[in-house]
This record gives structure tokens, C-alpha cells and sequence, in this order.
């Protein structure tokens, strides 16, 4: 059996890093669950010989079970043809794999009329299982308080040059491939904007949740401030992949646009509809529309969250500091 370093050299995970996982009960080979690991995870798993897996909405490692205690005591990890993916059987301890209180993931037949049928029996109300004590969320002196602040010509340069200098960061990684070292570098070289579509779908998508309580980490606020970055990013990376200039989407100017504007519940919907309609066209001037109303979609929600409209871009840029790249 190869060792780690040479199993992981082996298997073929995509460009974030992650391998999808197919967990099928070792008993009676029904399929419980599809999740992600990346290298850490799989480690994790075989060192403990409990599921361990990759959260890309959290950005980190979990234990399956950690908190229902349906934990999976690993039986046998199984490679595909391709190694790009994993079969991992495993005796289910607890009654319930999915986290919304059925047996398997797989509870639902998809009917000629498009329509879903339960077929199975919910074993565990979620709501109990995975309740948490309420979050008191406090404000500091940097952050807003919860009611909307106007936001001032200097807040506003601020954002632009936030922006402006996060921006010039994907342009440099788009022009020059630092795929070695960089992920958002090999994503630009890619040309993938299938891929980056999905990905911006996906985290509007929890940006959205988090304003409705479906989805929440460390609060409101701290989740606004992270999805909202994840929102940008996935911007930023379709604009330099299709060479949008930086003032036909003038994003400083649409998430201020959003933060002060009065949406309801539809024209919220139409505005996330909208924008990832219009970032899959091939007109360049139809995606910076879609790019506009992005922005302006996290502008709104930190509006609704009570957030500095400058936190989620501020985020993104430490977080290019980091990585050493600013």
C-alpha cells in the first residue's frame, strides 16, 4: 500500500484542491452521503479511521459526527480508474448520515413532473440535534452599529482604493502564472468560467442564507463579512478573466448603491438571478452588468447585517497579504 506522500501524489484532486467522496455503508452497501476531502482530510480519515471531510463553505476540516455523534468508522477506502475520486465504506454508527435526520443523503426520488417524493423516514429533528445558544452579537468601534450608517465621501474613496488595489491583485495573477503558488492564479490561467459561475452561485447563495439565518458560523456579522468576501472574490476572478475594465462595473460604486437601496425579498432574488445571468453572457458589457449587481448584492447584505460595506473587501485584501501577494 503506497504510503501518504505517495497516495496523495497520486490522486488527482481539482484545482481547489478537493477530491469528491462517495460514503457507502460497509453492511448494506447502500449510499449514504457525497462529501470532499483534500489532502489533510484524507489523512486525517486514515490516521483515525473516522470520516473526516472538507467544508468549502466553512473553508475547513470536519469530523463527521462531531456533533449528532453519527460518527463512520472507515471499513475500506476504494480508488476510481481516473483517481479522481474515492469510495470509502464505512460501518454508520448511529441511525442517521444526513444531517437533515434521514438515513442517507438520498432521501428524495426525482418524479417525471420534476417534483421531489420523500421516501424515506426522517429519523432525528435537526433543529434539536444541531441547536446552538442564541449568538449575541456585539459591535465594536469598527463596525457600524446594527441600524444602517450613511456612508461619507471618505468612507467611500477608501472603498474605491480597497478595490482598486484588490482588483490590480487578480489582473497580476491572471498576467503572470503563478499557478505553483498561488490557487487564484491557476483558476485565471484556467479559463474556466463554468466553474467560477458555479462557485459565485454557491456563495451567494450562503451570503443570502446568512441574511435569512440558514447559515451562520461565528454570528451575522462575522458570516456577512466572510461570505460577502467569497462573493467579491468569485467577482474579481470572472471580471480579470474576461478583462472587464475596473470603471464598467465600478464596484466601490454598486456595493454603496446596494447598501443604501430599500430591496425586498423579490427584487432581492431578481438581483441575484440577474447578476448570474448576465456574468455567463460573452458580451463583455452584459457581464459588467451582472459584476455590478453582484456587488451591489454585498453591499445589501451588509446593509442588512448592519456591517461596514468596506469589511468583506478589507478581508479579501488581508487575506492577499498573507499569501504574501499585495
Amino acid at each position: 500500500m503506497p504510503r501518504e506522500s505517495e497516495l496523495t501524489a497520486m490522486l488527482k484532486f481539482d484545482r481547489q484542491g478537493l477530491l469528491p467522496v462517495v460514503i457507502q455503508d460497509d453492511g448494506t452497501e447502500e449510499v449514504l452521503m457525497v462529501a470532499f476531502v483534500n489532502e489533510e482530510a484524507l489523512q486525517r480519515t486514515r490516521e483515525t479511521g473516522y470520516t473526516h471531510f472538507f467544508s468549502r463553505s466553512r473553508n475547513t476540516i470536519w469530523h463527521k459526527g462531531e456533533q449528532s455523534g453519527n460518527v463512520q468508522e472507515v471499513r475500506a477506502i476504494f480508488v476510481n480508474c481516473e483517481e479522481n475520486s474515492l469510495l470509502i465504506r464505512v460501518k454508520q454508527h448511529g441511525d442517521a448520515a444526513c444531517h437533515e435526520g434521514y438515513r442517507s443523503c438520498y432521501f428524495r426520488r426525482l418524479l417525471p413532473d420534476d417534483t421531489y417524493q420523500v421516501v424515506a423516514e426522517r429519523i432525528f429533528d435537526p433543529a434539536v440535534v444541531y441547536a446552538k445558544p442564541p449568538v449575541i452579537e456585539v459591535t465594536d468601534e469598527r463596525r457600524f452599529p446594527i441600524a444602517k450608517k450613511p456612508i461619507g465621501p471618505d468612507a467611500l474613496h477608501k472603498l474605491e482604493k480597497t478595490l482598486l488595489q484588490l482588483y490590480g491583485v487578480y489582473i497580476f495573477l491572471r498576467d503572470h502564472d503563478l499557478s505553483e503558488e498561488s490557487n487564484t492564479s491557476r483558476l485565471l490561467q484556467e479559463h474556466s468560467q463554468g466553474y467560477l459561475i458555479s462557485r459565485l452561485a454557491d456563495e451567494v447563495q450562503e451570503l443570502a442564507d446568512v441574511q435569512s439565518g440558514d447559515h451562520h458560523h461565528s454570528g451575522r456579522q462575522a458570516d456577512t463579512v466572510l461570505e460577502g468576501s467569497q462573493v467579491g472574490y468569485w467577482l474579481f476572478l470572472l471580471a480579470a478573466g474576461a478583462s472587464v475594465p475596473y470603471n464598467d462595473f465600478a464596484p466601490h460604486l454598486a456595493v454603496i448603491d446596494g447598501y443604501n437601496a430599500q430591496y425586498n425579498e423579490a427584487k432581492v432574488i431578481e438581483l441575484r438571478e440577474e447578476c448570474l445571468h448576465l456574468v455567463a453572457e460573452n458580451e463583455p458589457l452584459l457581464v459588467a452588468q451582472g459584476l455590478n449587481l453582484g456587488f451591489r448584492f454585498i453591499g445589501w447584505a451588509c446593509a442588512e447585517a448592519g456591517v461596514n460595506p468596506l469589511e468583506p473587501a478589507e478581508y479579501d485584501l488581508g487575506q492577499m497579504r498573507r499569501k504574501g501577494l499585495v
